[in-house]
């Protein structure tokens, strides 16, 4: 099997071009990054992969922030044709991050793809974990930020479960299974379980 990625220090890079999705994401993250430190989640790290399937959400862990930067963000992301569903004023929107909910944006006259904007902070102990260990990946000239491979795989295993997770987690064992070391999945698992607590 020819291997769809090729590994560059400590990235992975993706032998593929550039998506629509992709490019929504890259866009968001140029916002993003000026304000915050992220990393994307969930089913993204599987589609970026290869994975023949849909999203209509994107989910990035975001450490909460105090309201001044927040403020900048949120209206940096409004200059930049974004929509926020839990409201149109930074102050609405911080409302459920202050709260540890999750909030959701969208391009302008848009509703989907949508990012799912994750709040965490270290009482969230995996998700924590996960933000502070990335994996970086690269497609093209856009690089982001994605848990370690072996961590993804059991939080699809352990915690989440449907069976669209399963696939993904099927999908990622395969596609890294000559990058995937068994030890970090010893190493990762009881992280990964404290969010069963």
């Amino acid at each position: 099997m020819e291997k769809g990625y090729a590994v560059e220090g400590d990235v992975i890079v993706l032998n593929r071009e550039l998506t629509e999705l992709d490019r929504f994401v890259k866009e968001f993250l140029e916002v993003l990054k000026k304000h915050s430190d992220y990393l994307i989640v969930s089913g993204f790290v599987s589609i970026s992969t290869g994975r023949p399937r849909g999203t209509e959400d994107v989910d990035i862990l975001v450490p909460v922030t105090e309201e001044n930067k927040f403020k900048a963000l949120f209206e940096d992301l409004m200059q930049n044709s974004f929509w926020c569903y839990q409201g149109d004023s930074w102050q609405e929107a911080y409302a459920y991050v202050a709260d540890m909910s999750n909030i959701r944006f969208a391009k302008v006259d848009n509703t989907f793809p949508n990012i799912e904007f994750i709040p965490i902070n270290e009482s969230r102990k995996a998700k924590f974990f996960e933000f502070s260990h990335p994996q970086k990946m690269r497609v093209e000239d856009f690089d982001f930020k994605v848990p370690k491979i072996e961590f993804e795989i059991l939080y699809k295993e352990l915690i989440l479960g449907s069976g669209k997770d399963i696939h993904d987690a099927r999908h990622l064992r395969y596609v890294f299974s000559d990058l995937i070391k068994e030890e970090n999945f010893k190493k990762f698992e009881p992280i990964v379980k404290l969010e069963l607590k």
